[in-house]
């Protein structure tokens, strides 16, 4: 007869078990030969379709792939919808996120976060013209934002008497505000400045940001190995010069934006840091 106890300790070793399957994922990725990486494909420059090979690339596609360098394994991207990022990363289906994760404590709560892989100045544009000229303008206006975005969370904080109108990516928000079924749009800076030069002139910024947002990699709670890669890998292309490099191909000194980096890859991410709107 199977004693009470010896059903228990085999529940405990069971469960037990199951955890270290759970906590060891960089093993089952390099099992499979594979790291899914989640990102958003729609969000120059950091994700988007090359014109010419049709292939994903861009600035957080070039570090998914210096993590899956660093492992050893073939890179694997996966597509995602802004509000799919974190259930994808949850529910197994990516095995990391490099997608636009801005970092707030209450991600963090869901998701671990790799050092700081990029800061960004989400700001919002308006159509010339607009008389809108410092962001307490927009207060009972209409606003667009991808749905589930840090922006959407910004606007809610910021102007939360304004009606704010949720899309499925970048481009359907922005095509909202060319359509002026809103009044201003809100995105990352540069997510802007490339819509901005896709549509020519008629578009302008209000100077003052909403937010400086500070982004990283994430990868699932209880994964320590695979969060420690992602640190090691960040770290390291700091230190050779790299991360320099790749920052110059598609934001700075290189490419279309020639912008500054004012930020390095081996410092923590932090909590956004919110204009403050009178």
């Amino acid at each position: 007869m199977i004693s009470l106890k010896t059903i228990c300790g085999a529940t405990v070793l069971s469960v037990m078990a199951l955890t270290a399957a759970k906590a060891d994922e960089l093993a089952d990725i390099k099992a499979k030969g594979t790291l899914v990486c989640g990102t958003m494909g729609t969000f120059e420059p950091f994700s988007f379709q090359d014109p010419k090979t049709r292939e994903t690339v861009g600035y957080e596609i070039d570090l998914c792939q210096k993590v899956a360098d660093a492992i050893g394994v073939k890179l694997k991207l996966k597509l995602l919808a802004v509000e799919a990022r974190i259930p994808e990363l949850t529910q197994g289906r990516v095995d990391i996120l490099s997608a636009a994760m801005g970092y707030s404590d209450v991600r963090a709560k869901q998701i671990d976060y790799s050092l700081t892989s990029f800061v960004s100045r989400q700001m919002f544009m308006t159509k010339a013209g607009s008389g809108i000229n410092k962001i307490a303008d927009l207060k009972t206006d209409k606003i667009s934002a991808p749905k589930g975005s840090s922006s959407e969370k910004y606007v809610r904080a910021l102007l939360p008497d304004a009606t704010l109108l949720t899309f499925q990516d970048p481009p359907s928000a922005f095509l909202a505000l060319q359509q002026s079924k809103v009044k201003a749009l809100i995105l990352s800076e540069l997510a802007l400045k490339q819509f901005q030069a896709q549509a020519g002139d008629g578009l302008e910024f209000i100077k003052e940001p909403a937010a400086i947002e500070y982004w990283g990699l994430t990868v699932r709670k209880g994964e320590p190995a695979l969060l420690a890669v992602a640190n090691k890998t960040l770290r390291d292309l700091e230190a050779s010069g790299e991360a320099q490099k790749i920052f110059d191909k598609w934001i700075g000194k290189d490419s279309p934006y020639k912008l500054e980096r004012t930020f390095t890859l081996d410092k923590p991410v932090r909590n956004p840091v919110l204009a403050e709107v009178k």
